[in-house]
């Protein structure tokens, strides 16, 4: 909205951070070529954007995943979960993980839930959302369990 050469912006017309150009190139190696067994993202205040703090080998498991996140710091992050069907058929499933602890700070907790809307539209192909504040809400069987 303009008036007299004045320029306002509307409440939500910029909420959140913006989102470095290869957050989505290195989503799709993950989801196109499995090239990655997770991504960690981080919210660059500096740069004032979503950027890629790591990539996992696709040989890694669920639990070097979990180490890799900051005990008292929020992340999102997507991971790439291998399963067998309930008809013992091989699967795989990606999951969206926003992990925002509760030990946290609260200016990053802030950051993180306005931000994570639109970086789930950049990273449009997962299957399923985790939003976990304590490492037992994203265990391995909750996985699980959600995949079924």
């Amino acid at each position: 909205m303009s008036f007299r050469g004045f320029s306002f912006k509307g409440p939500n017309s910029s909420s959140g951070m913006g989102v470095s150009e290869d957050c989505r190139p290195t989503f799709l190696e993950l989801q196109g070529k499995r090239a990655h067994r997770y991504i960690i993202f981080k919210i660059d205040e500096k740069k004032r954007e979503i950027v890629v703090e790591k990539t996992g080998e696709p040989a890694e498991g669920y639990e070097t995943f979990i180490a890799a996140l900051p005990e008292n710091d929020c992340r999102y992050a997507v991971f790439d979960f291998d399963f067998m069907s309930s008809e013992n058929v091989p699967k795989s499933k990606i999951f969206f993980i926003a992990w925002t602890p509760s030990t946290a700070r609260v200016r990053p907790r802030m950051l993180y839930a306005t931000s994570k809307e639109r970086f789930k539209r950049e990273l449009d192909g997962f299957h399923y959302e985790i939003q976990a504040t304590d490492p037992a809400e994203m265990d391995v069987e909750v996985l699980k369990e959600r995949a079924r």
